[in-house]
């Protein structure tokens, strides 16, 4: 197969942790090629050649603060960016009717209400986290969750890095949302989100979350029943962070010629 033929991808936020890897994975596969890279207005990369901006020869790969001309030529865009970035990414690449891999976290009701506009013409593709182990857990905790009552506690603990932005994570709330469905009940309805001072007795029935920043973590999420004798505690650790680069191609190589819909990484792992 001719490189022309391969998916054609776009980094969004190409200059942040998780743009370099992706940018990485994607040079070296041979099933996607790597079209376009955008960054922030302004950012000292925007308007060169993404090999040179990264302190290397000459890639033949654009680096933009303006998308429109490169989500245009694109078959996907993976966008692991902020909430107001991501949403107006979600407007081009329906446009452009790309699929849109959707990586980001801290995006808010309003957030996800335009993504899923932007599902009626174009694929999207949004999970808190695109690794396979973490949306094993999920089911893993759905399933627990459905089993016990509300005698067992449900805490969830995440640890990040120091430069993680919003809390609690998105995977936290895949956690939590999936502890809310094996219970039948809606997680905004539970969710207590960090406790201080005289808070009085825990309250039965919650779902409790709780943020760890510092150093170089990369992802820690254990989810907590605990009951009156005993503790029931599943856990997953990221100790690199290529687990989501990788999930997020595999969700953009699956979302080629998919049918326009919001889907989610049980869909592309096919764990439903």
């Amino acid at each position: 197969m001719s490189d022309v033929a391969l998916p054609g991808i776009v980094v969004a936020g190409g200059s942040g942790r998780m743009g370099r890897m992706l940018i990485e994975l994607i040079g070296a596969s041979d099933a996607c090629r790597l079209v376009g890279v955008t960054v922030a207005p302004g950012h000292r990369w925007a308007g060169h050649d993404l090999g040179e901006a990264m302190g290397g020869a000459p890639s033949g790969v654009p680096v933009t603060d303006d998308p429109i001309e490169v989500v245009a030529r694109a078959q996907t865009v993976i966008d692991f960016t902020t909430p107001a970035a991501t949403v107006a990414m979600s407007e081009l690449a329906a446009q452009a009717r790309a699929v849109h891999v959707v990586g980001t976290t801290g995006l808010e009701t309003a957030d996800i209400a335009a993504l899923e506009r932007a599902a009626r013409h174009a694929t999207v593709i949004r999970a808190g986290n695109m690794s396979l182990g973490v949306n094993l857990l999920t089911q893993l905790v759905t399933r627990v969750a459905a089993a016990l009552d509300a005698d067992y506690d449900i805490e969830i603990v995440e640890a990040h890095h120091r430069h993680k932005v919003d809390a609690p994570s998105g995977t936290a709330l895949m956690l939590g949302e999936a502890a809310a469905a094996g219970r039948g009940v809606a997680l905004d309805a539970v969710a207590e989100r960090g406790r201080d001072g005289i808070t009085g007795a825990r309250e039965r029935g919650r779902i409790g979350f709780h943020a760890i920043r510092g150093g170089d973590i990369v992802g820690e999420h254990d989810v907590i029943f605990a009951a009156e004798g005993e503790r029931i505690v599943l856990r997953h650790v990221a100790s690199d962070r290529s687990v989501f680069a990788r999930g997020a191609i595999k969700a953009a190589l699956w979302g080629q010629g998919r049918a326009p819909g919001s889907y989610d990484m049980l869909d592309v792992l096919d764990l439903r």
